[in-house]
């Protein structure tokens, strides 16, 4: 991975680390290819069984390098980089079949504000703040900010977050469903990990599940999504993980999940 994005794989656990400290981790097209390819490679990776996303130095990620951005648009370029970077990445996060948790160690806005919202965990410095961004620079709302939002705060107060762009500090987010956990900026790295590796630790086939009723409940029926439900329950009851937990029940035992 290019230096702009760390990547580091230890027992079950991927670190995805933003490393451009001195541009708030803003998102230039390295940075954006190198996350893309180590979210791919997390998810495609069998002996990952969770992931951290977070950021180095003081902000989380603050979204588009608008100095490149307006480079690209003084030589005639467009948006591509939706489609290019910003699609798949916020697609990997939302559908990989296991755990991703935000660790939102500062500022995150625009785009970094979306891939936050597509973790299924966030873990929030209490220094941190959210900022939609896109409507101050006469955007519309990408990186799935306009699905993931509404379903984390509401649709009324997503359309006030996107048409007037603001800070979110961190109790806020907290109190209005942004952010599942808040804790002192100075804990965030050690807090962020335990959460992270709880979950690396886990049942990964029925996290995987539970995901996936999640989205699925989403967009269906109660019909639809009890039979969804009926389908991921059969794949988890006949995960080795279920039968270690049967197991170490019986046995009185914490149980030691493989993964599978």
């Amino acid at each position: 991975m290019a230096d702009c994005v760390l990547y580091e794989v230890s027992d079950g656990l991927a670190t995805v680390t933003l490393n451009r400290p001195e541009a708030m981790n803003a998102l230039d097209v390295a940075t954006k290819n190198a996350l893309r390819d180590a979210l791919r490679a997390a998810a495609g990776d069998q002996a990952v069984r969770a992931v951290l996303l977070t950021g180095s130095g003081r902000a989380f990620c603050v979204g588009q390098d608008l100095k490149e951005h307006v480079a690209v648009l003084a030589a005639g370029g467009g948006l591509s980089t939706v489609a290019d970077h910003y699609n798949p990445i916020t697609t990997t996060i939302a559908s990989m079949p296991k755990p991703v948790v935000a660790g939102v160690n500062g500022v995150a806005a625009g785009a970094g504000a979306g891939f936050a919202f597509a973790a299924d965990y966030r873990i929030v410095a209490d220094t941190a703040a959210f900022n939609t961004s896109f409507a101050g620079v006469a955007l519309s709302a990408d990186s799935g900010v306009s699905w993931t939002l509404p379903r984390l705060v509401g649709h009324a107060r997503a359309a006030d977050l996107l048409l007037f762009p603001r800070s979110v500090d961190a109790a806020e987010a907290e109190r209005i469903g942004i952010a599942q956990r808040v804790v002192p900026a100075a804990e965030l790295p050690a807090e962020a990990l335990a959460v992270a590796r709880r979950l690396a630790e886990g049942p990964t086939v029925a996290y995987a599940s539970i995901k996936e009723s999640l989205a699925y409940g989403a967009e269906h029926s109660l019909t639809d999504t009890l039979a969804k439900e009926a389908e991921m329950q059969t794949r988890a009851g006949a995960s080795e993980d279920h039968q270690i937990a049967v197991n170490a029940f019986l046995a009185k035992e914490p149980p030691r999940y493989l993964g599978r």
